[in-house]
């Protein structure tokens, strides 16, 4: 079980992952909060292989946003 409360004062990162569809509607697909403590494994690639385990390789109009909780 993880604890995603973050302590006091410190803000948690977390990412929202969106498709938009034929008619250019958006829809949300999922969220996935930020628990890696090493900065320098984060990329936009590794944030995007979380959604290819969810939706597969088809990652057309997928698009994520970073938002603090």
């Amino acid at each position: 079980m993880f604890d995603l409360i973050a302590p006091r004062g410190v803000d948690m990162v977390a990412y929202e992952f969106y498709w938009r569809d034929e008619t250019g509607d958006i829809h949300l697909l999922g969220i996935l909060p930020e628990r890696r403590k090493d900065s320098n494994r984060i990329s936009n690639q590794s944030i995007l292989n979380w959604v290819k385990t969810i939706i597969g390789n088809n990652l057309n109009n997928i698009f994520f946003t970073k938002v603090s909780v």
